[in-house]
């Protein structure tokens, strides 16, 4: 298991993309996967700043890492508002593109990008969001 802290901070999105590609380079996976699970993880990040912060430098975003036989197991940790995924609406895919809100999309990628996402609370550790990406066979 290997574990990283940064400061809540828009400018730590470069470093905690370096991170996880890093790790995602790590577990075998190729260019596409890695970029996903880049994807995936700066939408949260992103999310953890603006919403479960509200805004920078008010918190740490804490991230640790494991790589299975078959996956890259991620887990992104923070000490903000507590989330409930249920609360969120389901994006409108069937609008014209002109008509989508611009926000709201990222626990959509994140969900599709990821095999595996799960949000949970607790007093002692705050919000956990775990995502796992599996391995393609060659």
């Amino acid at each position: 298991m290997h574990t990283a802290s940064f400061l809540a901070r828009f400018d730590s999105l470069e470093s905690i993309g370096n991170l996880v590609a890093q790790a995602a380079r790590e577990a075998g996976f190729d260019d596409n996967a890695v970029y996903e699970v880049q994807l995936a993880v700066d939408e949260a990040a992103t999310n953890i700043i603006e919403h479960a912060y509200g805004g920078e430098g008010k918190g740490e975003i804490r991230i640790t890492y494991q790589i299975t036989s078959d996956s890259l197991i991620l887990r992104i940790y923070d000490r903000g508002i507590p989330f409930d995924p249920h609360m969120i609406e389901k994006p409108k895919l069937h609008l014209k593109l002109e008509e989508l809100s611009p926000r709201g999309l990222g626990l959509y990628w994140m969900r599709n990008l990821m095999d595996y996402v799960h949000f949970e609370f607790t007093p002692e550790q705050g919000n956990i969001l775990t995502m796992s990406k599996r391995r393609i066979a060659n």
